[in-house]
């Protein structure tokens, strides 16, 4: 008789963490032995948020967060299985404190909404745009946000499918300006200037390097850029102007299959 062996348990740690205040948690037993825990998970959570928040991602360690406690390191993995069950936690903890408006009656105001509370949330915490091959989708804040934004979208005139793409879409769109807006504060604390401060040191240089390249429409189109931006990139007009492009395909899409 042969034996088949057990498959390895895959499911994943953080689930159960994610969801422990939803979840009806099993009695614990009355004997039960061992040190008190010092924090909560919650506390080891906001911890590392507020790390992230003010030295970046790059400086959540676990060491780092349970020299804060004055814990040892080991001892934290006794509340976090490891960094990356921290990560998908704090991504969901984080949106948590995002207070869900109510939506518009107006299509179009409920739209950009979504988008501009999306951009605004990434930009008080940029280290949200650097937590990758976590799946904090999944976490009990993630969920109500996601039924919030299809709320938004509901009715329209969308299939359930297009639904979740228009709230993707929207999402990307805010995450891309979000992302724009980084690089741009990460290239002034690096090079010490502006990018107008940039652009005004290198003019010479540029002029002379690209001295007979031809590039007429890059040239008009640049210039009145720069003229009207004062720098090369202006990610507020783009959040605009990009919102309501997109907006407008949506509900103009959502016009073509409409009676007349």
């Amino acid at each position: 008789m042969s034996v088949v062996p057990e498959q390895p348990d895959q499911s994943d740690p953080s689930l159960r963490l994610l969801w422990r205040h939803r979840t009806v948690a099993p009695e614990e037993p009355k004997t039960k032995r061992g040190p008190k825990q010092k924090v909560s998970v919650d506390e080891v959570v906001d911890a590392a948020i507020d790390l992230a928040d003010a030295e970046g991602l790059a400086a959540v360690t676990m060491r780092a967060i349970a020299q804060r406690f004055g814990l040892g390191a080991m001892t934290l993995y006794s509340y976090v299985p490891n960094r990356d069950a921290l990560l998908v936690l704090m991504a969901d903890q984080v949106t948590g404190r995002t207070v869900l408006p109510d939506l518009p009656e107006d299509p179009r105001k409920r739209l950009e909404l979504l988008a501009r509370l999306q951009h605004d949330e990434l930009r008080a915490h940029p280290w949200l745009l650097e937590v990758q091959d976590v799946r904090p989708w999944l976490g009990p804040n993630m969920s109500d946000r996601y039924e919030w934004q299809l709320q938004a979208v509901d009715g329209l005139g969308l299939t359930d499918l297009e639904m979740d793409q228009t709230v993707a879409v929207l999402m990307g769109f805010a995450g891309n300006i979000a992302r724009s807006e980084l690089m741009k504060r990460r290239a002034e604390k690096v090079t010490g200037m502006t990018e107008a401060e940039w652009w005004a040191a290198n003019y010479d240089t540029l002029n002379e390097v690209m001295a007979g390249s031809h590039y007429p429409l890059a040239n008009r189109v640049g210039t009145a850029a720069g003229e009207t931006y004062q720098a090369a990139t202006d990610p507020a007009r783009e959040l605009d102007y990009g919102l309501a492009r997109i907006i407008d395909g949506v509900l103009a899409h959502v016009a073509e299959r409409s009676p007349d």
